[in-house]
Parts: structure tokens; sequence; C-alpha cells
């Protein structure tokens, strides 16, 4: 690409310009955009995907079609994207302007970012930090200080309420959720997802002697999505759609867009830490690896669709029980496993 456009300037006659873009920081820079612009569109896709199996699974569940428009309905979340461009953009009378359209800013953004921090397969990925399961994590935290803020700027007292207890529930589950990882850290030595996955193909994936943690992470993860049986913050019958009850339009339907592509990287997490990654068996060499680890996501993510077409919605303070006093210990429990492995040398 840079080299088209240098010869189009070239032609021009701007030949200082031609040079300074086959420079190797241009270079490097224009290969950064273009690999991060193609992780961006894969993870779109994806998410946009994982819509669709929701609307077909649960219709699988409820005993009825689901989506209809297109062949197999696969145009519907396309028709959905087109009804709510057109739509007015309306901020409340007493609002805060500025915080409330922030906000969905921030949840947009953040939810977006985090799709760099995941590797698809040892050849597709944006980022090989060192540090990456910390900094997923570390931009999970932010996204309930966002739906907080949302629910305060709108001034209504269901967003309020709304707000505060996703505020409650992420915070009290965010605790169990990262103790379910160090289980894994400590076994794997490592918080580089490439050194854990790794880790999986040499020894044995780590659901097997981390089931109690894959347990917590999975119940802890489905909190921190706001996803059934924890949606309590949106609670529509109740509250009418929770926090994001002033929000319409296209802001609305990137809300909306924005949690799919939050489970698709909760899924994601999971297929990472315990599920080996893009580890397949030695038969299935044929499959290529960011293949094989979409398929285990998109699995994760029907385990998930599935828990909210059989679970009933529960109480607020069901919701923080479970949260402190059951899964925190059995969080504890799984780190204490962990050491004796390590300490034995079992693993």
């Amino acid at each position: 690409m840079v080299d088209i456009i240098g010869a189009i300037v070239g032609w021009i006659g701007f030949h200082g310009v031609q040079h300074w873009l086959g420079t190797p920081g241009v270079l490097n820079f224009v290969t950064i955009l273009i690999v991060g612009l193609i992780v961006f569109i894969v993870g779109m896709l994806v998410s946009i995907t994982l819509i669709w199996q929701e609307r077909k699974e649960l219709g699988r569940l409820m005993d009825r079609r689901g989506t209809q428009v297109g062949p197999i309905g696969l145009f519907q979340n396309f028709a959905d994207a087109l009804k709510v461009l057109v739509k007015e953009h309306i901020v409340p009378e007493a609002a805060d302007s500025l915080v409330y359209n922030v906000a969905p800013v921030l949840i947009i953004g953040i939810s977006l970012l985090m799709f760099v921090t995941i590797p698809y397969s040892p050849g597709f990925y944006m980022s090989n930090s060192q540090l990456g399961v910390l900094l997923t994590f570390a931009l999970f935290g932010i996204v309930p200080f966002a739906v907080l803020l949302g629910g305060w700027a709108s001034n209504n007292k269901y967003t309020l309420i709304g707000g505060m207890r996703a505020a409650a529930q992420t915070i009290a589950y965010e605790v169990p959720l990262l103790l379910s990882v160090v289980g894994v850290i400590i076994l794997a030595g490592s918080l580089n997802f490439f050194d854990i996955v790794q880790w999986q193909q040499d020894n044995v994936w780590l659901i097997v002697p981390m089931i109690i943690g894959a347990l917590v992470f999975t119940i802890s993860m489905i909190a921190e999505l706001e996803r059934v049986p924890f949606d309590l913050p949106e609670a529509e019958a109740e509250l009418v759609e929770g926090w994001q009850t002033e929000y319409g339009g296209m802001r609305f339907g990137l809300i909306m867009m924005s949690e799919y592509a939050r489970g698709f990287v909760g899924a994601s997490l999971f297929t990472l830490l315990f599920l080996g990654g893009w580890d397949m068996p030695s038969f299935l060499n044929f499959v290529p690896d960011g293949i094989w680890f979409l398929l285990k996501m998109f699995i994760v993510f029907g385990i998930i669709i599935w828990i909210r077409g059989a679970m009933p919605r529960i109480r607020t303070d069901q919701i923080l029980n479970l949260g402190w006093k059951r899964l925190l210990p059995l969080a504890s429990l799984n780190i204490a496993i962990a050491i004796v492995f390590k300490t034995l040398g079992w693993l």
C-alpha cells in the first residue's frame, strides 16, 4: 500500500514525500495500522456472529424459529443496525449532557480495545505483552465505572438504580474472577497468553487440574457480562432497561454491540486459560489454529447462552451472597490446590 501511495506521490512530483513514505518508521506504523484494522474487523464480525448464534440457539431452546431475515437469519443484525441508525438522538432535558455522551464512548471504546489483547493463533495477534492477562482484566475493570456514570448522568431513578446495581455486582465478582486466574498463573508461571497456551500444549489443559477455578471463572464472567441469571442491572421487568433506559438510536445499538464484544473476549479468555487456546489433537492438525480457537470460543459462548435460556433471574442479595460467600472461598481453595501441585512438582 505504501509503495502504491509513494508511486502516486512521486508521479505528482513530491519526491521528498515519496522518500519519507519509504522510511522504516512509516512502514512500521502502516503495518501496525493495517494489522490493527484486520484484528478489529475480525473481532466485529465474530461479535455479530455471536448475536446471530444467541438468537438461533434461544429460538431452539424456546421451540421457535428465531431470526428469519435473509438465509438462516444472517441478515437480521444488519436490519437492526439500519433501524437504530436512522433513529433520532435524544438527550434527556435534565441529563448531564457531557457525561451522558462520554459514558457510551468509554464503554464501546474499552470493549473494542480488548480485541487487541486476545491472540487468535501463533501467527494472528495484535500484541504479545508479557502482562497480557493483567492488561485484559484491567480493561474489563473500567467498564463498570462507565456504566455507573451513564446511569447517573441520565438523571432517571431507574438508570441510577441500574448503574448502582451494576457497580455492586461487578465489584463483588471481580475479586473471585481474578483469584480464579491466579491458579493458572502459578502453574504456567507467566502472565503471557502465549506462554500459558504453550504450557498447556506441553502438559495438560488447565481445566483438568483447575476445574474449580474454571467453574468460578465461568460464573464470575457471566456476572461481569451482566447476563442471565445476573442481569439485575438491566432487569427490564422492574427497571425498564436499567442504566440504558435513556439511551436510544445508534448509541443504544452500539452499547448492545459492545456487550457481545465483551462476551467474545470473555469466552476467548476461558479458551486461552483453561482449554489450551489453539491446541488440538494431532489427527486434527490440518485445521488452521485460528479456526480451531474460534470453534472452542463459540462452544464456550454457546454454554453461556444455554445458561441464559435455562436459568431464572436471581435477587440482589442472592447475587452478592453467591459472590462473597461461595465463589470467594472456592477461588481461594483453587489457589491452594495450584500451590500444592507446584510445590510437589506434579505439574
